[in-house]
């Protein structure tokens, strides 16, 4: 999973009595987009470090459906 600053980062509830949470990333670990990512949560203002698990996905701040989106990063990546 990749993210960039300014994306939303969306957790689906894993029963019947979770709540879906989402936030805005504030920071990316890595420079190739991968997790940690920093997030600000929008139920509650708190700031967490966040490794995302399953449930996790991202919504780009674009909102559109391009690569990003779909999980590819058309950045180049130097080596």
């Amino acid at each position: 999973m990749r993210a960039r600053t300014g994306d939303r980062i969306v957790i689906e509830p894993a029963g019947l009595n979770g709540r879906r949470r989402v936030g805005i990333v504030t920071g990316v670990g890595h420079a190739d987009g991968h997790p940690p990512f920093r997030v600000h949560w929008l139920d509650n203002g708190h700031t967490t470090l966040l490794f995302p698990g399953a449930g996790a996905h991202i919504e780009p701040r674009g909102g559109g459906d391009d690569d990003h989106a779909n999980g590819r990063d058309p950045r180049p990546v130097d080596r």
